[in-house]
């Protein structure tokens, strides 16, 4: 749910900012060329991008909060936390934002031409401020910078802040974002021009070749930027990513794999299918339904790319700080003695002393599972458990939990998965709850050996120092400083 709402907002703000500059730029050649019937165009292209912006990009904005509030909300913690005044700048531009194209769209014939367009540029200045903010966090989930890695938890993380915005990620990501906005400001003028009547088919072949000039950078500058995004990952993101170029073969398709020949292949025919089908032979013919082809087509584009993305980043949800379900690699020595439901709200006292003597029963699986489990996984449908699972008796169960309990260097979920924490107890437990997803009869769990909380154990949060547990994950390499 989380993707599928993140990819149409990504559509939808990409577009936002992409169309913010294509307004006051068609508009300032419209009026150098003193063409008035391309202002007519305009201003209705204008209430198409304020509806489709104003109203499902905000929408959309908020959702995203609400379902990673959801489902990982140790990570929705951890950016606000450390990033509150970038998202307090954030929504005072995007305030600034919306006002800016209200009033864009309601001074239209009421102002004159350059006061107009001043409110245009402002709009577009305003729009990529949001991209440019946004899109530090995003960097910073995936290459944090060692500055930053070595200062949270001390209280210094504000002398190292520009490190860890202007990441090493930051610029490559930056561009690419700007060809693919780039890319839907054509795309979604042509459905614009896609609905002119009949009577207006040489300004409607006008309007089409103009905006569908704007479909080229992208298509020329797209993958240089990805090359150079990949060069500056951190060494377990090239990873995935070598592994999904490298393993197209029979039987041999991953996920990763599946994302990049997506990604190429479909901007390959956004631009392709877009020249075609509206070149001025094929101009009376090109209706809405062709120019929602061509945007499904960017749209794949954009959902390939943003899940490409996010593999990268796997098993973190900030890259050697914070793991996707939530658990923190320096809090994972804690979690193994102390035990993982030693602090849970969501258990008794007496429960969760009858747990640290060594009882399993069912409830503290399901906590196990909720808390280390259903933040990637469901039972049945995307990424499903009883798949994953399918085979495997009892013991089957327990060695795959003992595998990505103690994470061997051979081990095949290691670049993808957390790490499993626990007590021996808490362990037993969640592989008695996976076989029940199974179906599997019951079974007599083995005595757990009792475990005694570490005299003074150091609860896990943010003022825990933290460090990449995982001797394989080299360091990501420090941003520069901006002068």
């Amino acid at each position: 749910m989380i993707a599928l709402i993140a990819v149409f907002h990504v559509f939808i703000s990409h577009f936002a900012v992409g169309g913010g500059l294509y307004l006051p730029v068609m508009e300032w050649s419209a009026r150098r060329r003193g063409r008035e019937d391309w202002l007519v165009v305009l201003r209705q292209h204008t209430k198409f991008f304020l509806i489709l912006t104003g109203v499902f990009g905000a929408v959309t904005g908020v959702a995203i909060w609400f379902s990673i509030g959801l489902g990982s909300p140790e990570g929705a913690s951890t950016l606000i936390r450390y990033w509150v005044f970038a998202w307090a700048m954030e929504w005072g531009v995007f305030v600034m934002e919306l006002t800016a194209i209200a009033v864009y769209f309601y001074l239209w014939d009421r102002v004159d031409g350059r006061t107009h367009l001043r409110v245009g540029w402002f709009y577009a200045f305003t729009s990529w401020m949001t991209l440019a903010i946004i899109n530090g966090i995003l960097g910073f989930m995936l290459t944090p910078t060692n500055a930053w890695l070595s200062a949270v938890g001390t209280g210094q993380e504000a002398n190292v802040w520009w490190h860890a915005f202007f990441n090493a990620t930051y610029w490559p990501s930056l561009f690419a974002r700007m060809c693919i906005m780039a890319t839907l400001a054509g795309v979604f003028a042509m459905i614009t021009a896609s609905r002119m009547p009949d009577e207006q088919l040489d300004l409607k072949a006008e309007i089409i070749a103009w905006s569908r000039r704007w479909l080229l950078p992208g298509f020329v500058l797209f993958p240089l930027c990805m090359l150079w995004y990949f060069a500056v990952l951190p060494p377990l993101s090239q990873e995935h990513m070598r592994a999904g170029i490298s393993t197209i073969a029979p039987n041999a398709f991953p996920a990763p794999t599946r994302m990049i020949v997506a990604i190429f292949v479909s901007s390959f025919l956004t631009v392709i299918v877009a020249y075609v089908a509206t070149d001025r032979m094929n101009t009376r013919s090109f209706k809405l339904g062709a120019a929602l082809g061509i945007a499904f087509c960017a749209y794949v584009t954009i959902g390939a790319a943003e899940m490409c993305r996010e593999m990268a980043r796997k098993p973190y949800v900030v890259y050697g700080y914070q793991y996707s379900n939530g658990t923190r690699p320096a809090d994972v020595d804690y979690h193994n003695q102390a035990g993982y439901t030693a602090n849970t709200v969501l258990a008794s006292p007496e429960e969760r002393a009858r747990w640290q003597q060594g009882y399993a029963d069912p409830y503290l699986g399901e906590l196990m599972l909720r808390g280390q489990c259903i933040t990637c996984h469901t039972t049945d449908g995307y990424r499903s458990m009883k798949k994953l699972l399918a085979g495997r008796n009892h013991e089957g169960i327990r060695d795959l939990l003992r595998i990505l309990h103690e994470v061997p260097e051979d081990s095949p979920y290691k670049r993808y998965m957390p790490q499993l924490v626990g007590t021996p107890n808490e362990i037993e437990a969640l592989a008695q709850t996976l076989a029940s997803l199974l179906g599997l009869p019951p079974e007599e769990p083995p005595s757990a050996t009792p475990l005694t909380a570490p005299s003074d154990p150091t609860p896990p949060g943010p003022e825990r120092e933290a460090t990449v547990s995982d001797p394989s994950v080299a360091p990501v390499a420090d941003a520069a400083t901006p002068g």
